[in-house]
């Protein structure tokens, strides 16, 4: 993260517009003037440290963001990003080794940003040993193996396939676009649907989604659950998803 990346004007005004407010709503919600909103998006004014924080606030900004408004204003930035692996994570990792225990008997594994799989209970590793016949990579990013390898063994691609995508999509784009999220999607758009290459950000994504394994004797349906962290002031704690499977019969 450099702050020569972009200006926080620009990136102020990235966020309210994917945000669809008014510079004189921003201006309501952070409790300063519509005149100093338009000021700081048009590089008329330098907002002060703790300015560029109340926007973003305002604006619900994703904490990794935050910081980079922050380099972009001349600021260090606020947030850590500590690794799960930490002395200061170890409430937290207990926390995710609960979860995907009582998730048992069925699948949950747990994610960093770009989709690679930190963890998985039992459940998980067994279902996707026999889908991918024990050659699981380490780490494994679950949107390139749904969209190869895993491909062939989902009946309701039709519908995953494009819930996710979409998803993706949404995810590749900000005030400052992920390298890694947009080589993820470009890798994975040379083999979808027209219809699926284009994201429609209008459309409001459903936080259940539908699988439907099917290989040999083994046919099951889920549908699965995104739990994120609630209120965290750590980077790597808003990032961390964990996707839960349950039993379901969609039809």
């Amino acid at each position: 993260m450099t702050a020569a990346v972009s200006p926080v004007g620009a990136l102020m005004r990235h966020w309210r517009r994917e945000r669809r407010m008014s510079q004189l709503g921003l201006a309501g919600e952070a409790g300063v003037t519509q005149r100093h909103v338009s000021f700081v998006e048009s590089g008329r004014a330098n907002p002060s440290r703790e300015m560029v924080l109340a926007l973003a606030r305002a604006l619900d900004v994703p904490l990794r963001e935050r910081n980079q408004m922050l380099l972009a204003a001349g600021y260090a930035p606020h947030y850590k990003e500590t690794g799960l692996d930490a002395t200061a994570m170890a409430q937290v990792q207990a926390a995710l080794d609960r979860l995907l225990a009582q998730q048992e008997p069925y699948p949950a594994v747990v994610m960093d940003r770009h989709w690679n799989v930190l963890q998985t209970n039992d459940a998980a590793a067994a279902m996707f040993g026999f889908l991918l016949d024990g050659d699981v990579p380490d780490p494994a990013n679950v949107v390139r193996l749904m969209f190869t390898r895993l491909r062939p063994y989902v009946a309701n691609f039709d519908v995953t396939g494009e819930a996710l995508i979409h998803r993706v999509h949404r995810e590749a784009v900000g005030g400052i676009p992920d390298p890694k999220t947009v080589a993820l999607l470009d890798e994975i758009l040379s083999g979808v649907p027209e219809a699926w290459r284009t994201p429609d950000f209008a459309a409001t994504a459903s936080p259940v989604v539908p699988v439907h394994f099917r290989k040999g004797n083994l046919d099951v349906r889920y549908f699965s659950l995104v739990t994120t962290v609630g209120t965290p002031q750590d980077v790597t704690l808003q990032e961390i998803r964990v996707e839960s499977f349950f039993p379901a019969d969609y039809r």
